[in-house]
């Protein structure tokens, strides 16, 4: 035999054991018509020791819940709901990315980059300046004052 308890915002419902008629509870609070449901309105939290008896029969609960104000009930089906919803979600963006990433032109590979074709001997720029061009054989004297000199 135990006790049913039952949490509703800060609404608990206490439900003793005992089926006889004549239930009393300690401490002594509101009770419905039934007398086997004990009700603590605007419950805080804290921990409470509550019995129920019959005659010589007594059952004693200590009951420690955590209750908020706030808090929103949700149904077995809401949450399977949720939960289901989330992981459709997430397969369908991950089968978006997987589609959109299957078709981009630039794909990054492993194996090493193939070589541009083109001339098999490379020249180098044409000189953009002719005051840059490479000495040739004959014009040796025209960076001959370009040495260094001893200090």
């Amino acid at each position: 035999e135990e006790f049913l308890v039952e949490i509703s915002g800060t609404k608990v419902t206490i439900t003793c054991p005992l089926t006889a008629d004549n239930i009393k509870w300690d401490p002594s609070g509101k009770t419905e018509d039934d007398k086997r449901k004990y009700i603590l309105e605007d419950h805080d939290s804290s921990p409470t020791t509550l019995s129920c008896s019959s005659g010589s029969d007594k059952h004693e609960l200590y009951l420690n819940v955590r209750v908020c104000a706030n808090c929103e009930e949700l149904d077995a089906l809401t949450v399977t709901g949720i939960i289901a919803a989330d992981i459709l979600i997430t397969l369908g963006v991950l089968i978006l990315v997987y589609y959109f990433s299957k078709n981009r032109k630039g794909r990054v590979s492993t194996s090493p980059a193939p070589r541009p074709r083109g001339q098999k001997t490379q020249r180098p720029p044409p000189v953009p300046n002719p005051d840059y061009e490479p000495i040739r054989k004959g014009q040796r004297e025209v960076y001959a004052g370009l040495e260094s000199r001893g200090f």
